[in-house]
């Protein structure tokens, strides 16, 4: 087991140490694109569109690729090296705590990928209660939709710092322990149903253990190339569509008495000012009149009438709109913030959603991505159950749509009481 966490925690060194070069290359692709469409096009809603939400929206999504293809490389390496059924051997012990088998191990090791075949593999366990144990647990493991989530928020709030002479870095061992979460919210959710609802005996682990061999690269990058491509066209397809009608909720309507308004105050401040202060001051002037048209959009008056249930997690309209958005597949909540704050805030001077969020204030002018509400919402998004096909399959597999809105429930209230108790303790 010790192997295993060792093993583990190097492969979310890789991921952020490895990967930056492509995702500098990506940002720089779509920051190119942004100026090449503003500055061969008029403004207005079509340069709007094409730039704050397509290239904004799904290009914050696909930045995240280069690190998502490393971490799959790294998991088909260990299944093809015969790696694996030795882990789910070792994990039986920790499976056989919270009443499970190890036969429940690679069902929630294959959720790492995504819960939907990792709840499908959970056929091949014979006892009805370790399997149903197994299904509800399963979605608690990381998933490839949050790892993006995860990244973003890790790139832009918590410092790169590193130890051991390089070996370790602060990033990857945040996200390691994101990972480990995870694994703990399946495995105390398991424990919890097999000594309640659930309860049996825990029946024996019989595998076989095959030999270790070199993994066979074509094979690898064939399996390699499928995830990426499954990846992408669930960018080009689920977020570039919420993409889409995000930013639609979010420049329509778009009131001409608000430009009208500004283009008085511009006028006002060129007759009153001089340089450098007249550029400083229209700055001010375009970030405000962008703001004023996103808090009066639908997007924002609906992100209004939900802040109140958020608030004491320490979220303001724009992230709580974003989250609710997110709810049918969790990593569409990138894409939701990258077309807010691209139209909310269009003279920023960070491209980056990085930037942008790190620079993000309340109405009162404090910073909202403190380190508890950030925290906080790392734990939200570690339990919360946002994704549609997964509470569909389980329906599915259990036959009843009572266990997969127990899950929802379940999984969302937890998220949302971890991030509660974070904000309000250490905020």
């Amino acid at each position: 087991s010790l192997l295993f966490l060792l093993v583990m925690a190097s492969v979310f060194q890789a991921v952020f140490s490895w990967a930056a070069p492509m995702m500098d290359l990506i940002d720089g692709i779509a920051a190119r694109l942004i100026a090449s469409v503003q500055a061969n096009l008029p403004p207005g809603a079509l340069t709007s569109l094409l730039t704050d939400g397509v290239i904004a929206g799904v290009g914050s999504v696909v930045i995240f690729l280069p690190q998502i293809l490393i971490l799959f490389a790294f998991i088909i390496l260990l299944e093809d090296s015969g790696y694996m059924p030795r882990a789910a051997f070792t994990m039986d012990r920790l499976m056989r705590s919270a009443g499970l088998s190890g036969q429940s191990f690679i069902p929630m090791l294959s959720s790492f990928a995504c819960a939907v075949p990792g709840i499908l593999a959970t056929r091949v366990i014979p006892e009805e209660r370790d399997r149903l144990a197994t299904i509800l647990a399963a979605p608690f493991m990381t998933c490839s939709a949050r790892l993006p989530v995860y990244a973003l928020l890790i790139s832009a709030f918590v410092p790169q710092q590193t130890y051991l002479g390089g070996l370790l870095n602060l990033q990857g061992l945040v996200l390691l322990g994101l990972y480990l979460l995870g694994i703990v919210g399946g495995v105390f959710t398991a424990w919890l149903l097999k000594r309640t609802v659930l309860a049996g005996p825990t029946p024996n682990f019989l595998i076989e253990l095959p030999p270790y061999r070199l993994p066979n690269l074509r094979s690898v990058l064939i399996k390699l190339l499928d995830r990426g491509r499954l990846f992408l066209k669930r960018a080009g397809t689920v977020i570039f569509t919420v993409a889409v009608v995000i930013w639609a909720l979010a420049y329509f309507p778009h009131p001409a008495s608000v430009g009208a308004d500004f283009d008085t105050r511009r006028a006002q401040a060129t007759s009153r000012f001089a340089e450098p202060e007249l550029t400083q001051e229209l700055s001010r002037l375009d970030q405000q009149e962008a703001a004023t048209y996103l808090e009066q959009s639908l997007l924002g008056r609906a992100g209004k009438l939900v802040e109140p249930v958020f608030a004491p997690l320490g979220w303001d309209w724009k992230v709580s709109a974003a989250v609710l958005a997110s709810f049918p597949a969790r990593e569409v909540v990138i894409a939701v913030l990258g077309t807010i704050y691209a139209v909310g805030d269009a003279e920023s001077n960070e491209d980056a959603l990085v930037g942008r969020l790190r620079a993000a204030e309340r109405s009162d002018g404090t910073r909202l991505f403190t380190l508890p509400m950030v925290v906080g919402l790392l734990v939200f998004y570690a339990f919360c159950l946002q994704c549609g096909a997964t509470v569909a399959v389980i329906a599915r597999e259990t036959q009843s749509w009572r266990w997969a809105g127990g899950a929802w429930l379940y999984m969302t209230g937890l998220g949302y009481l971890g991030a509660l108790l974070i904000y309000q303790v250490f905020g």
